[in-house]
């Protein structure tokens, strides 16, 4: 761990600051702001506009910035859900609701940003579980326990954090920005190491809150159980876990016997059980509206609805001893497997561009089939009705007909002609027509175009789905329960252990235990995770070594060898090298081709004050010392006294750029003797006299711009030159004249 990255970490909020924090009286505040502030329907676009960020958004980010308040972000995120929900309810005013949330989502970035240059405190910004009652009067609270009725003091004691309501909320373009996913990938990797209280788990183990800091493996623990809980090492670690129940899904299938339990029967049962629990337990943690946000989770949900029922339908069949039953449940069991085995597959492409398509589409196909089976539940009770008094040979049964109209439904219009007399002879015809007509035609078309419209909206937000999925999996295996530290089927047994001890036993007690039985079940993950993290993880010592010596080993090949097409590929180009390295380099002022004393403040740079407080900002939060940079005047103050010292003047010369094509026709323009005394070096011209006046006086407009850039003292000094070379003109023009004017003896003592 560098020093910055030590000192950032002393920096962290103690919980005792946290929970002093006031909460509530930002949301009225960010409430009535915002609905001040939009009265009419806006976009996306426009909100993020140029103007409106200045006139509307701006104002409000430095009004609450300058509160320091570290749940300003999660009460703009609170804000948000409640306008979300009047959306629903106001429907005159859905319109002008959504924008007031795009704009509670916006404050939240830009608030968010605020933070970002302590990347401690950026963390605790995210990742603290705020109480939205934090600073409210007792008066405000037994109101709002009189509103929830029964269940409020769990509503009350149910505090989430930014993240996870930036996830209830879909705030995909806060979880997609680079700083909270900066903060995302850090916990992600496991860089991050903070600890969540537990309020809603099935076995909670808060004996030892932790303060966020950054992780260094060499001072942790060797068999450290809360790197267990690391969304990297969890992803693998579940892919395992999956790979083994499916494994004894297939067996126990193959070798299924309806009379008894086989050992491969009872292992999937185990198996299955331990992932139920898991799944169970990580609904309760983060709540439903969060856990199901997640594709796999429905996917999860479905297996375990497929398994319980197997489950039930077994040990009903043998204790009744009743074949029929265990059939049909390995039959239901059987179905799992359209979900098993995509799901492992999808392990790896999880998050892909077809994936997230397939996701939604999925939700639009079963949406729109919900909704054209209720319309046409009519016509199928009309023809269940006149098949049932139709004078013919065959019975039509609700059920066959039902059957019938999904074969038209998906393309096989011949039986709605062929068997349409055989419901009525007049009704049956034009009902089967209309039927396959609408069925293949109008609502097949109209389902196409839906999900034709939702691919390209996927792929056109592909990037920010992406990242929300990948949000809500990385808040997911952060999980304060203890029972997510151990792996399944390990999970039943600390389940078995750990709960009825949790009634009796202290939370020291309770901790010590949970955390022998976490190392004792898990000894060979830890010891692998050990290993990687001090050995072979990114910036450690054997992976450093290995990478120095093949580039050692590459940079001894022969150059026609390092050229070849396949091994560039492989490797990469060495002219990628050259250029890293050239940047590396510290350029020297004999290097630099232009002169920074006369060029340099002149360049013309676009900067806004928020960039500047980024820039003089020191790693703490504190503001730098500002640096005050000379004007431009004085940087040139040197190169004008120093040409003051030549025999002729050259203020003139140091202050306005001479053409020298046009030196020797200026040097001409000189036709009096005072422009020859005023005006030595000015070359003379054969341009028009109009042209060369319009030349001098643009320059010495430029002269008179340059020179209000003076500073006082120096253009004292210049205008006390300027009067004593005008008194000697005045003195010599007197001496040349004083013939003329019959003075002969009183100026005689001029000089």
């Amino acid at each position: 761990m560098d020093p910055e990255q030590q000192s950032s970490a002393l920096l962290a909020p103690t919980q005792e600051h946290l929970a002093q924090i006031k909460v509530f009286p930002l949301i009225p505040a960010l409430r009535k702001d915002i609905t001040n502030t939009i009265d009419t329907a806006l976009s996306w676009e426009q909100l993020t506009a140029s103007d409106i960020n200045f006139t509307i958004v701006r104002p409000l980010v430095l009004k609450y910035a300058r509160l320091k308040n570290m749940s300003c972000v999660y009460a703009a995120l609170v804000v948000r859900s409640y306008f979300l929900a009047e959306s629903e309810v106001e429907l005159a005013y859905a319109g002008v609701m959504l924008s007031r949330a795009s704009l509670a989502q916006i404050l939240a970035i830009k608030l968010l940003s605020r933070w970002a240059a302590n990347h401690i405190q950026l963390v605790a910004v995210l990742t603290t579980c705020w109480n939205p009652l934090a600073g409210a009067t007792d008066e405000v609270v037994d109101e709002v326990k009189q509103t929830l009725g029964a269940h409020a003091n769990e509503d009350i004691d149910s505090p989430q954090s930014a993240i996870e309501m930036a996830i209830s909320t879909q705030s995909k373009f806060f979880l997609s920005s680079p700083v909270t996913q900066r903060v995302i990938n850090d916990i992600y990797t496991g860089r991050i190491v903070f600890s969540t209280t537990a309020h809603r788990s099935i076995l909670a183990d808060n004996y030892k809150p932790r303060a966020i800091e950054i992780y260094n493996p060499q001072n942790a623990p060797f068999l450290d159980h809360y790197r267990l809980r690391v969304p990297k090492y969890g992803a693998v670690l579940e892919f395992v876990n999956f790979a083994l129940l499916l494994f004894t899904f297939v067996l126990c299938l193959a070798n299924q016997n309806e009379s008894k339990l086989t050992p491969w029967e009872l292992a999937f049962i185990v198996f299955a059980s331990a992932f139920t629990l898991e799944e169970y337990t990580a609904s309760t943690e983060h709540g439903w509206i969060i856990y199901i946000a997640n594709m796999w989770n429905a996917f999860d949900f479905a297996f375990i609805l497929i398994f319980l029922t197997y489950l039930a339908l077994r040990i009903k069949g043998l204790s009744d001893g009743n074949l029929d039953l265990s059939d049909m449940a390995f039959d239901i069991l059987s179905c799992g497997a359209c979900i098993l085995f995509p799901r492992l597959a999808f392990f790896a492409v999880s998050n892909n561009v077809v994936i997230l398509s397939l996701r939604a589409m999925i939700t639009q196909f079963v949406f729109f089939i919900g909704i054209a089976a209720i319309c046409f539940s009519g016509l199928l009770f009309t023809l269940w009705t006149l098949a049932r008094d139709a004078p013919n040979d065959h019975a039509w049964t609700f059920k066959s007909i039902a059957w019938l109209m999904v074969q038209i439904w998906f393309g096989n219009t011949y039986l709605s002609f062929a068997q349409a007399t055989s419901f009525h002879p007049l009704f049956g015809p034009i009902l089967m027509t209309v039927f396959a007509a609408l069925s293949n035609t109008l609502l097949l078309t109209i389902l196409i175009s839906i999900l034709s419209n939702t691919v390209a909206r996927i792929d056109a937000n592909a990037t920010q789905e992406y990242l929300f999925q990948f949000a809500i999996t990385t808040i997911e295996g952060v999980k304060s329960d203890a029972l997510f530290s151990y792996q399944p089927p390990f999970n039943l047994l600390a389940f078995l252990i750990l709960k009825p001890a949790s009634w009796f036993l202290t939370p020291r007690a309770l901790h010590s235990t949970n955390v022998f039985l976490i190392r004792l079940t898990s000894l060979p993950q830890l010891v692998l995770i050990g290993l990687y993290e001090r050995h072979l993880a990114a910036g450690q010592g054997l992976r450093e070594t290995s990478k120095d010596a093949a580039q050692s080993f590459f940079n001894s090949l022969p150059r026609h060898i390092k050229n070849m097409p396949l091994v560039e590929a492989l490797v990469g180009s060495s002219s990628n090298d050259l250029y890293d390295a050239i940047f590396d380099v510290d350029i020297g002022e004999e290097d630099d081709i232009f002169d920074d004393d006369e060029f340099g403040d002149e360049i013309p740079a676009l900067r806004s004050f928020h960039s500047r407080e980024n820039v003089n900002a020191r790693s703490d939060g504190s503001p730098a010392p500002r640096i005050r940079r000379r004007p431009a005047s004085l940087s040139r103050a040197a190169t004008v006294t120093s040409e003051r010292t030549s025999p002729r003047p050259r203020l003139l010369s140091s202050l306005t750029p001479i053409d020298p094509v046009h030196s020797g026709e200026m040097l001409s323009s000189a036709r009096s003797p005072l422009a020859r005394l005023f005006n030595p070096r000015f070359p003379s011209t054969n341009e028009p006299p109009h042209t060369a006046i319009a030349e001098n006086v643009k320059k010495i407009e430029a002269l008179l711009e340059d020179v209000k850039e003076l500073p006082v003292q120096r253009l004292k000094e210049e205008m006390k030159e300027l009067q004593d070379r005008q008194a000697r003109i005045e003195n010599l023009l007197l001496m040349l004249t004083r013939g003329m004017r019959n003075e002969t003896s009183r100026h005689d003592s001029i000089p």
